[in-house]
């Protein structure tokens, strides 16, 4: 397993991969040690290193996206080995959701065919422990009546407002700084 980081509009963030795809991408932290401490940890025993051709891919479209142009990510291999395969179903439903556009927890349950409670309170537990963030996108899933919901990435609902506001999506109605610093 290796892992690199990489510059965006909004930070440096980290990206993962085995044999099988992307393993984990990591929103950014504080500071580049932190990125560096986290992504160690999560995935023991990765080496940082030159992502090859297809991961590179993922970044550029990741960046992309980041920079508020339009970016296909739904392309992209992810390794869900060791994925409970509810939360598999759940990223596969939320990859379907366009830049710009958002589901409630209860949509993507019904999607799924299940009844929107508790299996809505399921679909949120399932994307607040979500290793891909972007290229599975949480930040486009919120909560009835157009709350936004939670946000389990650093910097909570203001980095999914910042997210979903470079999206132009209706549910980033806040008025805020797009590449502020993070508290």
């Amino acid at each position: 397993m290796d892992f690199a980081l990489f510059d965006t509009p909004i930070g440096t963030c980290g990206i993962a991969w085995g044999a099988r795809g992307l393993v984990g991408v990591q929103l950014p932290e504080p500071t580049v040690a932190q990125m560096r401490t986290r992504l160690r940890r999560q995935f023991p025993g990765a080496t940082e290193s030159t992502p090859p051709e297809k991961v590179q891919s993922a970044i550029d479209a990741i960046v992309t996206l980041l920079e508020g142009r339009s970016s296909d990510l739904s392309a992209i291999e992810l390794d869900m080995l060791g994925v409970p395969e509810f939360h598999r179903r759940v990223y596969a439903v939320a990859r379907t959701i366009p830049p710009g556009s958002t589901l409630s927890y209860g949509e993507i349950a019904a999607r799924l065919g299940e009844p929107a409670w508790p299996a809505a309170r399921d679909v949120g537990q399932a994307l607040g422990q979500n290793p891909f963030p972007i290229v599975v996108p949480c930040h486009r899933v919120v909560a009835a009546n157009g709350k936004l919901g939670g946000f389990s990435a650093r910097g909570g609902l203001k980095t999914k407002l910042r997210l979903l506001a470079i999206e132009n999506a209706p549910a980033a109605t806040v008025n805020m700084p797009l590449f502020a610093e993070l508290p």
